[in-house]
């Protein structure tokens, strides 16, 4: 089994494919984050198309256990964010 990609080889990959510097790669897969975030922010989901839905969800409170004592805790409400994969993508990996 390989080792996953970093950042740096992915955006080094990046830049060979699009033909710029690591640089300006490196720029614009940050730029492509901060709108992906700053969207899902605003809206609560973003598509990607070809690759999933990236999405706020909001957790309810619920009754836990603390698995070294066995007493029941509260845990509290909070938002998440969920990736769910793609029909498309899933079909093209599996």
């Amino acid at each position: 089994m390989s080792k996953r990609l970093t950042k740096s080889q992915f955006v080094a990959e990046l830049a060979e494919k699009w033909g710029v510097s690591k640089k300006q790669a490196s720029d614009m897969w940050d730029a492509m984050m901060s709108l992906l975030f700053a969207e899902v922010k605003r809206a609560g989901e973003v598509m990607l198309p070809g690759l999933g839905k990236l999405a706020k969800k909001h957790r309810a409170a619920r009754q836990g256990r603390n698995p070294a004592t066995g007493a029941t805790i509260q845990i509290p409400a909070k938002t998440v964010l969920k990736f769910a994969v793609g029909k498309a993508a899933k079909e093209s990996l599996l």
